[in-house]
């Protein structure tokens, strides 16, 4: 629930910055890089911070190899991809690659729903709303990629 509030609360809070005069968040393009920006920042962040690491590791399904090197990798690859949608100039390909890579990491959404496992203390989202807002993620990002 955390990534579709930090979407939608960076979105509307850049798109009123940009009704306000701030003229680099004047329309719904470049506000809803910055709430993407800000879920990715929130997610990305997630893979370091040591309680919520070790409930990612254990998501990563169990046929994968090094799962705590996944984790690292992935959370890396949100970091520099929600730097990437804030530079006009690499946004549409910093989108292009996240909707990529949340679609290769839906799996692990899947293996936790599936086992069962918990989240920051919370059973795994259920895996229909969890796809529905992956969905909403990946259309997001293919927006900003292939949008204004």
């Amino acid at each position: 629930m955390a990534p579709l509030i930090a979407l939608v609360t960076g979105t509307v809070l850049a798109r009123l910055a940009g009704l306000a005069g701030v003229g680099a968040l004047d329309g719904w393009h470049p506000a809803l890089r910055v709430g993407l920006a800000l879920m990715f920042v929130v997610t990305g962040a997630a893979h370091f911070a040591p309680p919520l690491r070790r409930d990612m590791i254990a998501m990563v399904p169990p046929t994968l190899p090094r799962p705590e090197l996944l984790v690292t990798a992935t959370g890396v690859l949100e970091l520099v991809g929600a730097v990437g949608l804030l530079v006009p100039s690499t946004a549409r390909w910093a989108a292009a690659g996240l909707a990529l890579l949340m679609l290769a990491m839906f799996p692990a959404n899947v293996s936790a729903a599936r086992r069962g496992l918990t989240f920051g203390g919370r059973p795994a989202t259920p895996l229909g709303p969890r796809t529905a807002e992956q969905a909403l993620f990946v259309a997001v990002a293919l927006a900003i990629s292939f949008g204004a």
